[in-house]
């Protein structure tokens, strides 16, 4: 039970005091005060229900209840909690000294003393406040060293919270307080039904913790595995379209954070979880989040899964002589089950240029790089849509790195170093999927695979080599709803959203070709048809004029239609002469203005056989 003012106030009834008095003490509760000299006409009673409620609760967990009148003689109240250890002796509640007795009571006011975090709020708890909340699971090795865990609020009763500790302070492996506030300040501003959103923060005891909304059960990566029991129960048409829309609720939400001018920067299986109601969502973009908590910890760990679903501006190699080739070739039009999906190897600069040597490390477009990660989360729902195994995936891209005997290094599984590997897999999904469209079940239950091969062209164009290849946000999620709604049969996508300016021509998107200045694709994007050029001459359906929450009235995440018209040349495309940032979190503002020394921003290096090179870290570009 958590003792706060309604508790207090409903629980501390005449009836119940008078439970722990004895008779003579109760008749004494209607006795006039002692004090005052004759000006007032108060009672003991009356004391106690307007001043000394939370004092005399005190008094019956030490078993002296009846010692409240001696302290309403010497005019103590609730207003002189906390009492300090050194005071306590004024109370006189004991004949002697009794240090232990003090400690107690010390101790045990602090229940009395709550104070709830609400939402939005920030608090700072003293050394020996009573933090009102209940963690739900504390299993050792369950989550990063135990700096992430599951809570619940007496406040907000049935509504599980994810909690991060951050060790605070100036030593090796602390964050400054001052940049811990920076951080929550800059998390209060992201807002999406789709991210793990800020509830709330406080400090206490020399650490720093924050609370988000919703808690996440699961990740993609486990569920890539095993499925779990809330996602198995489902029948299969209902998971089937699921999946799809999840993949649109990434895409849209990815819109968003784009739209506000930031970036995820670290997109992977791992960092998009979904609860037991089947609710998918990002982790949060910023170093608060769990996994910059754990390699906070250890800084040298290589991050495998990062550098297999990292773009591939971002794992920078010094180059050592001439740049690689200047391929960009289209894809051949072939029937569905012979589909051949060529991506993007096309490159801004001549193919024939020595770069400088002082250019150590290229500029990185966060946003760009965004695109390229999620593409290949798409790929691997896919995959699981059509049964197929992540340890097949992994196994197929890295089958040209192999070697016979025993022992070397791990084979690189990268998505961006078997772009070949990588688009024959997704020549088989189509097949798959081409096949179990023609299967002899219900159409409502085969259609979702009709959205395959148009999402596959589209994930061609993402995972493009060349990051201004890749399409942007807002050119993903405008395409994937047309997939749901025209070819999937999914009338009411989860998420919907109006965004401006989004009437014009979806223009040429051929897989393979560098983007035309001009002019529209042909073709169709039904399953049937031999050609896999994704043409938009046509609107997609009319979007509803309502959708989820993601976002506050009279702010959109879109663009209006002028932004649209230089998207080249905007967000992931910006002004060729302008500077992108690539330090630690992706963000281009200057953080926290204090004395200390500010933070590296150079990028990570690891050291390992496998994989030698540097990560720049697109990291959670703050909004």
């Amino acid at each position: 039970m958590w003792w706060d003012a309604a508790q207090i106030e409903a629980t501390v009834t005449r009836q119940f005091v008078c439970s722990y008095l004895s008779l003579e003490e109760v008749q004494s509760l209607d006795r006039p005060l002692p004090f005052g000299g004759g000006l007032t006409d108060g009672t003991y009673w009356e004391w106690i229900d307007e001043k000394a409620k939370r004092l005399f609760l005190i008094l019956v967990d030490l078993n002296c209840p009846n010692q409240i009148f001696g302290l309403i003689d010497d005019s103590w109240d609730d207003d002189d909690l906390p009492i300090a250890i050194d005071q306590i002796g004024r109370l006189a509640l004991t004949a002697t000294k009794d240090e232990k007795f003090d400690r107690r009571f010390y101790a045990r006011q602090f229940h009395y003393l709550i104070r709830y975090l609400e939402k939005g709020s920030h608090i700072v708890y003293q050394e020996d406040d009573v933090v009102p909340l209940s963690v739900l699971d504390r299993r050792p090795g369950l989550n990063l060293n135990n700096a992430v865990d599951k809570v619940e609020l007496p406040n907000r009763p049935g509504e599980v919270l994810s909690r991060r500790r951050i060790p605070l302070g100036t030593g090796p492996g602390l964050l400054p307080y001052e940049e811990f506030l920076y951080e929550v300040n800059l998390t209060k501003n992201i807002q999406n039904d789709h991210i793990l959103s800020y509830y709330g923060s406080y400090t206490h005891q020399g650490f720093g913790y924050v609370l988000f909304t919703p808690a996440g059960d699961f990740n993609l990566k486990s569920l890539l595995v095993a499925m779990p029991a809330p996602l198995k129960s489902l029948d299969k048409q209902t998971r089937r379209n699921l999946v799809m829309n999840w993949i649109h609720c990434l895409v849209d939400t990815l819109c968003y954070i784009h739209g506000r001018g930031g970036s995820h920067g670290n997109i992977k299986p791992s960092s998009i979880l979904f609860n037991s109601k089947n609710h998918v969502f990002y982790t949060d973009l910023t170093r608060l989040s769990g996994e910059a908590l754990a390699h906070a910890s250890d800084k040298s760990a290589f991050d495998k899964e990062s550098y297999d679903y990292a773009a591939p501006e971002q794992w920078y190699r010094p180059p050592t002589a001439f740049s690689g080739s200047n391929r960009s070739s289209t894809q051949t039009p072939s029937s569905p089950e012979n589909a051949r999906f060529t991506i993007s190897r096309g490159h801004g600069e001549s193919s024939t240029s020595v770069r400088a040597p002082q250019e150590s490390t290229p500029r990185l477009d966060p946003q760009a790089a965004d695109i390229f990660s999620l593409g290949c989360v798409i790929l691997e729902l896919l995959s699981l849509l059509l049964k197929r195994q992540t340890k097949a995936f992994a196994a197929h891209r890295a089958a040209k790195h192999k070697t016979p005997g025993r022992g070397g290094a791990v084979p690189d599984s990268s998505f961006h170093k078997n772009i070949g590997q990588v688009e024959s897999w997704m020549a088989g999904l189509a097949k798959d999927a081409s096949k179990k469209a023609k299967a002899k079940e219900k159409e409502d239950a085969t259609r979702v695979f009709r959205g395959v091969a148009p999402t596959l062209q589209l994930a061609a164009r993402m995972l493009s080599v060349a990051p201004h290849d890749r399409p942007t946000a807002r050119e993903v999620e405008r395409r994937m709803y047309a997939v749901l709604t025209a070819d999937c049969g999914i009338p009411e996508p989860h998420c919907v959203h109006q965004y401006g300016g989004w009437d014009f021509g979806f223009g040429s998107l051929r897989i393979g070709a560098s983007r035309p200045a001009d002019g529209l694709g042909d073709g169709d994007s039904d399953v049937g048809e031999s050609s896999y050029a994704i043409a938009a001459a046509l609107p997609p359906p009319k979007r509803p004029s309502t959708g989820s929450r993601s976002e506050p009235r009279g702010r959109r995440s879109g663009s209006s239609g002028k932004d649209l018209v230089h998207g080249r040349d905007r967000g992931r495309g910006r002004d060729k002469d302008s500077e992108t940032v690539v330090s630690y979190g992706g963000r281009s503002d200057p953080g926290p203005q204090t004395p200390q020394q500010p933070r590296p921003s150079h990028p990570r290096s690891w050291q390992h056989e496998a994989h030698p090179g540097i990560l720049l870290p697109a990291q959670s570009g703050v909004i």
